[in-house]
């Protein structure tokens, strides 16, 4: 038997856009922990300069662009002078301890680079070695 009351179109479309809103507000929140989890701060290795270094360079882009180079003392001031020519604000003082952790964590004679292929794997991936 037809009951003409047991089709509720809007109804059904109501609580279908609210599942609809729900998993999306979690697919949100489980992409906001990754990106949580995987701060590009995590990315730059333990050394006297790190939290200079943080805030010298990581109020503009992230670590990833610093930890995928490989640059010899003199490239590296050349980047520096750059970057503070830029607006990066470097205490003087500080100029040659920055020049020697990145020379040190980020230069030449460091493994290569490799991108890590998720956001939990960065973590442990990125970490240089100290001497």
């Amino acid at each position: 038997m037809f009951k003409p009351n047991a089709f509720k179109p809007k109804a059904n479309c109501a609580l279908l856009s609210f599942t609809a809103l729900v998993v999306l507000a979690l697919a949100l929140l489980c992409t906001a922990a990754d990106v949580a989890q995987s701060s590009p701060n995590e990315q730059l290795p333990a050394g006297p300069a790190k939290e200079k270094a943080e805030a010298a360079c990581l109020t503009c882009h992230e670590a990833r662009i610093i930890v995928q180079q490989r640059l010899g003392k003199t490239a590296w001031t050349k980047e520096m002078d750059k970057m503070i020519k830029w607006g990066a604000e470097v205490d003087p003082k500080d100029h040659d301890a920055l020049i020697d952790y990145f020379s040190a964590n980020f230069g030449p004679d460091q493994p290569a680079y490799a991108a890590p292929r998720s956001a939990t794997e960065s973590k442990s991936q990125n970490k240089t070695p100290q001497k």
